[in-house]
């Protein structure tokens, strides 16, 4: 099944009132999440990197390191299990409350969107994410967290 990403929607009649924009500033603050848990997972990677190279020992505080392999583990394994992730199936839920349907929005939503979401096969999701968490364990076994 090939991730896509959510059709852009318009504004129904349940979509156009006060409440529907507080919905739609929730799904806006998830999106945010998202994107700043992706930075973390993928920064994470070049920060433990770029750290060990130039001596900064606070990148492999351990509980950096574990909240970093977590995410990216808990990434590959709900990707291997053909699971959406949780933040995108509670960013649609809250757009659906606010009765857009799929995507549509203002200019910042529009790019942190692009950011996120591109169409693709699945594999070619499961093997970049399974390739990534790799390069994590590796970076992990090179050089491993201090205590």
């Amino acid at each position: 099944m090939p991730y896509k990403q959510p059709l852009a929607g318009t504004f129904t009649a349940a979509g156009v009132g006060p409440d529907a924009q507080v919905w739609q500033w929730l799904a806006d603050i998830v999106l945010a999440l998202h994107v700043a848990v992706v930075a973390f997972v993928v920064g994470g990677l070049l920060l433990v990197l770029a750290g060990n190279l130039w001596g900064w020992r606070w990148v492999n505080a351990l509980w950096f390191r574990l909240a970093h392999v977590g995410a990216i583990v808990f990434v590959v394994v709900q990707t291997w299990l053909g699971m959406l992730c949780p933040l995108t199936t509670l960013e649609l839920w809250l757009r659906a409350q606010a009765g857009v349907a799929g995507y549509g929005g203002g200019f910042i939503e529009h790019w942190l969107q692009r950011v996120l979401y591109y169409e693709a096969p699945w594999w070619v999701f499961a093997v970049a994410y399974s390739l990534f968490g790799l390069l994590v364990v590796a970076a992990w076994v090179r050089f491993p967290p201090g205590k």
